[in-house]
C-alpha cells in the first residue's frame, strides 16, 4: 500500500479531522495529482490504527468538500485540483498613467479624509506602547462562549447561517438587541432596527439619507474621526459646537438655527474624545431646540455598557424623544471583528435606509448575526461585561494615577467614569502634532486633537486610551507621555528617547 504519510494524534483534533486536513492539504500541493488512487478505507484504518468509519468519515467528507470522487468497485482517486496554478505576471506599467489626483471626487480632497492619510502610521514596534488602540485586548475577548453560539448558529441554522440575511437583520437578533437596548433604558421596538456593518455604516446610511452637498451639520467641536469623514464625504458643512461643563452651549445652538442646520450628532455619554457627558437638563433642552428648528438628531452610543463607576447615567435621547436616531455597536463592549452595529431609526426614515443599506451590502453576515443572537439570549454578554468592567477600571486607574504623578500642571484632565479614554486638554497654542511625534520618539504613541477636530476652533489636546495596553505599561506610557508634553512645552525632562520617527 502507498504511503500518504497520515498520521494521527489521539490527543489532536478528532481523528477524522486530522485525516481530513491533511489529505486536503496534500491535494492542495499537488502532492496527490488528478486521478491519485487512495488506498481503500480499511487497508488506512489499519495502518493508522483507528477504526475503519472514522477513515470513511474522513473520505466522505472529502468528497463532500469536493477533492474526492469514488466509484464503487473502482476506489476513490483525487478529483480535478484547479487551486495550484501559478500566479499571472503583473501587466507591464502604462506608458501615461491616469491622472488619478484630479479624477477623484470632492470628497476625497475633503479635509477629514486628507487628515486620515496623514495621520495614517504603519504598526508599531511590540516596544512602543499603544495608547490608540480603543478596541479589546486579545485576553479580553470571549473567544470560547462564542466559539459555542458560532458552532450552534452553524448547526442549528444551516439553511440560514450561510445565506443572505434579511435587508434590516434577523428579527431574532433585532429581537435580542430591543432587550439590550431596554436593560439600558433605550426604548425600541423591533420593527425601528437596522442591524448594520458596525456603526460606522449606521453613520454613514444616516448621512446619505438626510444630507445634500453644503447641508450643515452642528457636532462636539472635538468628536468622532469617522463621523467627520462620513460627513464630509456627504460634502456636508460641518460646524463644531462650543460647550461647557453641561454640554454644548445652547445660545450657540440658538445663533446656529439661522444657518438652518440638517443634522446634529452627538455623543451624550462619553465623547470621544473628550470623554464628556451631557447632562440631563442639558439633553431636554437641545432636544426641544432641535424639534423646535427641525433638525435630525443622531445619538451615538459607542460606549454602551462600559461604565466604570457605580455613578447613575442620565437618560438616552431616544428615551426622551422617539425621533431621535439612535447608532450603537458592539465592538468596544465584546469583538471589533462581529462589525455588527444598529440603527434604531424612526419608522418613517428607517425605509430609506434600508434601501440604501441594500445598495451598499446586500445584507450583513448571516452567520454572524445568529451567532450574535444566541449569545445575547444566552446571557453571556451580561456575563461578559461582568468580567472586563473590573480589568477596564484597573487599566484607567493604572493610568491616571501616573498620569497625576507625572503630567506638567497646566495640562486639564477628568478620571473618567465611564468608556475606554482619557482627554488631555493642552495648553492654548500647543501643537497636538508636535506632543504626537516627542511621544513617539519616546516609545509611546497618542492620539493627536487635530485627528477629531470639527474646525479650526477646536481647543487642542490629546486621546489616551487605555484598554489595549497592560496595567504596567499603561504606567510607563503616562510617564513617557507627561515627559514628551514637558519637552514640547519647552520643559527638558529625562526619560527615555527611543527615536521611533
Amino acid at each position: 500500500m502507498q504511503d500518504l504519510g497520515v498520521t494521527v494524534a489521539p490527543e489532536g483534533a478528532p481523528m477524522y479531522q486530522q485525516i481530513f486536513d491533511q489529505i486536503a492539504s496534500r491535494i492542495r500541493s499537488g502532492a496527490f495529482p488528478e486521478g491519485y488512487r487512495l488506498p481503500p478505507t480499511r487497508a488506512l484504518a489499519a495502518e493508522l490504527g483507528t477504526h475503519r468509519n472514522t477513515v470513511v468519515r474522513a473520505y466522505a467528507e472529502l468528497e463532500a468538500a469536493g477533492f474526492l470522487t469514488s466509484t464503487v468497485g473502482r476506489g476513490t482517486f483525487v478529483k480535478a485540483w484547479r487551486g495550484s496554478e501559478p500566479p499571472l505576471a503583473a501587466s507591464a506599467p502604462p506608458e501615461r498613467a491616469l491622472p488619478w489626483a484630479s479624477l477623484v471626487s470632492s470628497a476625497v480632497r475633503s479635509e477629514p479624509i486628507r487628515r486620515f492619510l496623514r495621520y495614517r502610521r504603519d504598526p508599531a514596534p511590540r516596544e512602543v506602547i499603544d495608547l490608540t488602540k480603543m478596541q479589546p485586548p486579545d485576553e479580553l475577548l470571549p473567544l470560547e462562549l462564542y466559539r459555542r453560539c458560532l458552532e450552534h448558529a452553524l448547526k442549528a441554522h444551516p439553511d440560514k447561517a450561510l445565506g443572505y440575511a434579511p435587508r434590516d437583520g434577523f428579527r431574532s437578533l433585532r429581537a435580542r438587541i430591543v432587550e439590550d437596548l431596554a436593560r439600558r433604558g433605550v426604548p425600541a421596538p423591533a420593527d425601528d432596527v437596522i442591524v448594520t456593518t458596525g456603526s460606522q455604516q449606521g453613520l454613514d446610511l444616516v448621512a446619505r439619507a438626510l444630507l445634500d452637498p453644503g447641508d450643515v451639520v452642528l457636532t462636539h467641536a472635538a468628536t468622532y474621526a469617522g463621523a467627520l469623514q462620513v460627513f464630509a464625504a456627504s460634502r456636508a458643512h460641518i460646524v463644531g459646537l462650543p460647550s461647557d461643563a453641561d454640554g454644548p452651549d445652547l445660545d450657540a445652538l440658538r445663533r446656529l438655527g439661522a444657518r438652518r442646520p440638517k443634522l446634529l450628532y452627538l455623543m451624550p455619554n462619553h465623547a470621544n474624545p473628550t470623554g464628556a457627558c451631557i447632562g440631563r437638563a442639558r439633553r431636554a433642552a437641545i432636544l426641544a431646540w432641535a424639534r423646535d428648528a427641525e433638525v435630525a438628531v443622531i445619538e451615538d452610543d459607542y460606549a454602551a455598557d462600559l461604565e466604570l463607576e457605580e455613578a447613575p447615567v442620565p437618560p438616552a435621547l431616544r428615551a426622551l424623544d422617539p425621533d431621535v436616531i439612535h447608532v450603537g455597536t458592539f465592538s468596544k463592549r465584546l469583538i471589533p471583528a462581529l462589525r455588527i452595529g444598529y440603527v434604531v431609526a424612526p419608522a418613517a426614515l428607517k425605509p430609506h435606509l434600508v434601501a440604501l443599506k441594500h445598495t451598499t451590502d446586500l445584507g450583513c453576515s448571516a452567520t454572524q448575526q445568529l451567532a450574535l443572537g444566541e449569545f445575547l439570549d444566552r446571557g453571556y454578554l451580561v456575563a461578559h461585561l461582568n468580567r472586563i468592567q473590573p480589568a477596564y477600571r484597573a487599566r484607567r486607574d493604572a493610568l491616571c494615577d501616573a498620569l497625576r504623578a507625572h503630567l506638567p500642571s497646566e495640562v486639564r484632565w477628568q478620571r473618567p467614569t465611564r468608556g475606554l479614554s482619557v482627554w488631555l486638554a493642552l495648553p492654548d497654542g500647543t501643537d497636538p502634532e508636535r506632543v504626537f511625534d516627542e511621544a513617539r520618539r519616546r516609545g509611546v504613541l497618542v492620539a493627536p486633537g487635530h485627528h477629531y477636530a470639527a474646525d479650526d476652533a477646536t481647543h487642542p489636546g490629546v486621546r489616551l486610551n487605555f484598554c489595549w495596553e497592560p496595567e504596567e505599561r499603561l504606567r510607563e506610557g503616562a510617564a513617557r507621555v507627561a515627559a514628551a508634553i514637558a519637552a514640547t512645552l519647552g520643559r527638558d525632562r529625562s526619560g527615555p528617547v527611543l527615536d521611533m520617527v
